[in-house]
């Protein structure tokens, strides 16, 4: 059971980190400069230091919980 609630929390994480940082960089290219999308797209930090600047606060809270949600159940599912 400890095996399965480990595998659905980091595939859960993970999505939801991936979603927010897709939705970030959506709402990056719908704003100028639009080139801050593609950077942000290869470089997901900065994606997340523009959508704070950009006041895409619950976009920048998804992506920090998914990270860190996902950090998280990765050091427990080493132990």
């Amino acid at each position: 059971m400890r095996d399965l609630s480990l595998y659905l929390s980091l595939v859960l994480t993970f999505a939801t980190f991936i979603t927010a940082h897709v939705t970030i960089v959506y709402g990056l290219a719908s704003r100028p400069p639009r080139s801050r999308a593609l950077v942000a797209f290869l470089v997901a930090p900065l994606g997340l230091y523009w959508a704070a600047r950009e006041r895409m606060w619950v976009r920048a809270a998804a992506w920090v919980a998914g990270a860190v949600g996902y950090g998280v159940a990765r050091w427990l599912a080493r132990r």
